[in-house]
């Protein structure tokens, strides 16, 4: 395949011009990208580097021999490309690749720069403490293009957060002192070793802004955000992108917050409608039918986690600056050990949580596990989930039961 079939480069500048270009593919690595080519002499085979300067255009790239390259990880990803393409078609002789060969090392090199660049942009924008890191070893799906990473919920046009509590507690230590929760009337939600201690459906307060307590209350878990290095990965199942941890994470401990734009009920019903058509939705009701948060187009790492029957992460209203019970701050938390490795799912039909039933959220697309469970709803990029956390909904009719 030569430079100017390929459409990316031209031919380099080497004394043999009779040489023909073997193998090709684009890396990226600290400030440059190469372009692997191998060319074939008429006494002996010798490879070239074409080097693509990061910033630059593609009339300074330069071709250097292999020995002047110090970069084995970036020859050794090219390897293990081609081993993992030519591992799935018929044996040939490969010392000549054929152009479907060098097409998918040129797209899967590509797909790795975009990846790395996403990743990056993540870790940008993201405020908490837990890295985010993107994983494809599956296919050449890239980057979702309609997804902007937040923080925090994005208010809709007409929609007001207050962010300001009107009261906070004087407590010197938060654990044994009338704090947030009782005037709340509910019990302090964790223990010492910051593990969530009280059962699903009740709600956690927080202590906020205006509490005389440090940023080392042990009553403030959820608003340091994400904790744990977590991976965005392509799944193998066929569920599209997932979220897996890379880090063990104890049970009952706070892993991540569920946030997208807050829209009204009605506007939801609007957005579902147009979604149905698309199947890529992501709708969770609030409280009380007003307010629904939606994060197709606006969410975090939780935008990502699939669908369980068994899950290891449990939903928990909970309240921090903003008091109004009708816009709860939705956080999930592990229901027991969860190990490295290991994929982060939760029950879009949240049985347990909140007061949740499974006839109170609708899931479209979605494929059954066993006769009666939606075990994995695929894919994370076409989910429909409509869930209250207190009241329970008429059943949709497209809802699969556990």
């Amino acid at each position: 395949i030569s430079g100017r079939e390929s459409g990316i480069c031209g031919d380099p500048a080497h004394p043999k011009s009779g040489s023909k270009m073997i193998t090709m593919v684009f890396f990226e690595r600290f400030i440059s990208e190469l372009v692997i080519k191998r060319i074939k002499a008429d006494e002996e085979d010798t490879e070239y580097y074409l080097v693509k300067w990061k910033g630059w255009p593609d009339s300074t790239n330069t071709w250097e021999p292999l020995q002047n390259l110090k970069c084995p990880l970036l020859l050794q990803q090219f390897s293990n490309d081609k081993h993992n393409y030519l591992s799935q078609v018929k044996k040939e002789n490969h010392r000549a690749l054929k152009p479907a060969v060098a097409a998918y090392i040129v797209k899967k090199a590509e797909q790795r720069i975009a990846l790395q660049r996403w990743q990056d942009e993540l870790n940008r924008r993201k405020t908490h403490k837990g890295m985010i890191f993107v994983e494809n070893t599956v296919d050449l799906e890239g980057p979702p293009s309609d997804l902007y990473y937040i923080n925090e919920y994005k208010p809709a046009p007409g929609i007001s957060l207050v962010n300001e509590a009107t009261f906070g507690c004087s407590c010197t230590d938060c654990f044994f002192e009338k704090c947030c929760p009782a005037e709340a009337g509910v019990l302090l939600a964790y223990n010492k070793n910051q593990q969530i201690k009280i059962p699903p459906g009740t709600p956690i307060y927080e202590c906020n802004s205006r509490c005389q307590c440090g940023p080392d209350c042990p009553n403030r878990i959820v608003q340091k955000g994400t904790q744990y290095s977590l991976c965005i990965f392509r799944t193998s199942n066929g569920c599209g992108w997932g979220v897996k941890t890379l880090v063990k994470i104890k049970r009952m401990s706070f892993v991540m917050e569920y946030v997208g734009e807050v829209i009204t009920s009605e506007e939801a019903e609007r957005h579902g409608q147009l979604y149905d058509n698309k199947g890529i939705t992501y709708l969770f009701d609030l409280d009380y039918d007003e307010f629904t948060v939606d994060a197709a187009r606006y969410g975090n790492v939780s935008h990502f986690v699939n669908h369980s029957c068994d899950p290891n992460l449990q939903v928990f209203n909970v309240f921090i600056d903003n008091l109004d019970t009708r816009l709860p701050r939705i956080a999930l938390f592990s229901t027991r050990t969860i190990n490295a490795g290991e994929e982060l799912t939760f029950d879009y039909q949240m049985k347990g949580s909140g007061g949740v039933s499974s006839d109170s959220i609708d899931h479209s697309p979605a494929k059954k596990e066993g006769q009666n469970c939606v075990k994995t709803i695929c894919k994370s990029t076409a989910i429909y989930l409509r869930g209250s956390l207190c009241e329970y909904r008429e059943t949709p009719p497209s809802v699969f039961k556990c």
